[in-house]
């Protein structure tokens, strides 16, 4: 099992960094896609290793893919590599996970139309103009799709990312 993390400077610290961390705890092999490799920063200061570039992923290589929230989605979502990625784990229906801004990537990739979906609340309008049917709750699963609102949903999140993991 090997699930890809794509972000950048300017995450959610707890967003990038407890899946990491739950990820690793359950023994699974986790890549971080950043711009470039090397250490990527927080929004509260927290440090993160990206191990490769996004023009470097091979999407077939991994089982699953987890999008954290902050500004990091903003510097994210128009990147070719990171859109070809998205479109490889819908396409082959993989498990996609996205809270807080991450759901933006899913929104620029144009995969959202009729999917339920969540997001932070001064993403939600864009959501809606991607088709995207939106709720307002912690965590909202439409089949291969996992979405969260914020931090605070994190246990939620991660439960339902991991249940899918397991039956992947």
């Amino acid at each position: 099992m090997k699930v890809l993390i794509i972000s950048a400077d300017n995450f959610e610290d707890t967003e990038l960094l407890v899946p990491l961390y739950r990820l690793q705890e359950e023994g699974v092999a986790v890549d971080l896609a950043s711009l470039q490799r090397g250490t990527i920063k927080g929004k509260h200061g927290y440090e993160a290793e990206a191990n490769i570039a996004v023009d470097e992923i091979e999407p077939e290589q991994y089982d699953a893919l987890l999008l954290p929230g902050g500004k990091a989605p903003a510097a994210l979502r128009d990147e070719p590599a990171v859109q070809k990625a998205v479109h490889h784990f819908f396409s082959d229906d993989k498990p996609v996970a996205a809270i807080c801004h991450g759901p933006q990537i899913l929104a620029s990739a144009g995969v959202l139309e009729g999917r339920r979906a969540t997001c932070y609340r001064s993403v939600a309008p864009e959501l809606k103009e991607s088709q995207a049917l939106y709720e307002n709750k912690a965590v909202v699963v439409d089949g291969n799709l996992i979405t969260s609102r914020e931090p605070a949903d994190l246990p939620y999140f991660m439960r339902e990312f991991l249940s899918q993991l397991k039956r992947a």
